[in-house]
């Protein structure tokens, strides 16, 4: 599984029939929701382009950042 970090302004640009999030309801994001991600398989994907893309222990680290926390955690 490959992960993607976003902006939320990049959101409009998510091909959601080649992720595994269903639609932009569908999104985690951090605190002050300017940043989100999306799960995929296989190769990049080509809206994707030119984005750091992060394997599961690396997308696991930044979930730890206090930006992504939640007050319940």
């Amino acid at each position: 599984m490959n992960y993607v970090i976003l902006t939320a302004s990049e959101v409009s640009s998510i091909d959601f029939s080649k992720v595994l999030e269903n639609s932009t309801s569908t999104l985690r994001y951090n605190n002050d929701n300017t940043k989100t991600f999306v799960k995929f398989n296989g190769d990049t994907l080509s809206f994707l382009d030119g984005k750091t893309t992060l394997n599961k222990a690396e997308m696991k680290t930044e979930l730890f950042k206090e930006e992504w926390k939640s007050e319940e955690e």
